[in-house]
């Protein structure tokens, strides 16, 4: 279940929810919007604490979902790292990531709505996986190599390489 926080759009989690569907051969409905949780913003770095974001998503993840991930509009930060893409909770079944640092006009640059799509379902799929039970992945090619930059993103797209494919098989499906 993809479920919208804060004030992200409406069509980036539709987009979202269709574009996992596809990838991991299942439903992925949407959930209702939830606000992000107040004690999770940080107002000196003007940034939410992801993991605090994910215990508020399993609170509230329904009895009859295996996962959720969340999708916000603000940037996420999980110390000591500067911020992050997103993050998952394996053993919870949540996942959240930020689109904020996914476009390219957070960097001055003119909006690019393929790019920002692109880069959104990459980091939507390796959250998944991440919260379906896969590590971080050696192959820079690969959807669960980690990225530290939109450049490391970009380079992998969100394709599984073969061991990691095989290996998903062997988790638990996301309905």
């Amino acid at each position: 279940m993809i479920v919208p926080l804060g004030t992200v759009e409406d069509e980036a989690a539709v987009e979202l929810a269709a574009a996992l569907a596809e990838v991991f051969s299942c439903r992925a409905g949407r959930g209702d919007r939830l606000p992000l949780p107040a004690h999770a913003l940080n107002p000196a770095r003007g940034q939410y604490l992801s993991s605090a974001v994910l215990a508020m998503l399993q609170q509230t993840k329904p009895g009859n979902v295996s996962l959720v991930l969340g999708v916000t509009d603000c940037d996420l930060y999980l110390p000591p790292l500067n911020f992050a893409f997103g993050e998952a909770d394996h053993k919870g079944g949540v996942a959240v990531i930020s689109v904020t640092r996914l476009r390219e006009e957070f960097y001055g640059h003119p909006v690019n709505d393929e790019l920002f799509r692109r880069r959104m379902i990459t980091e939507g799929v390796h959250e998944v996986g991440h919260a379906l039970g896969l590590d971080h992945c050696p192959d820079p090619g690969c959807v669960m190599h980690f990225s530290n930059t939109l450049s490391d993103t970009d380079r992998k797209g969100a394709d599984f390489c073969a061991n990691c494919r095989k290996q998903l098989h062997g988790c638990r499906r996301w309905e």
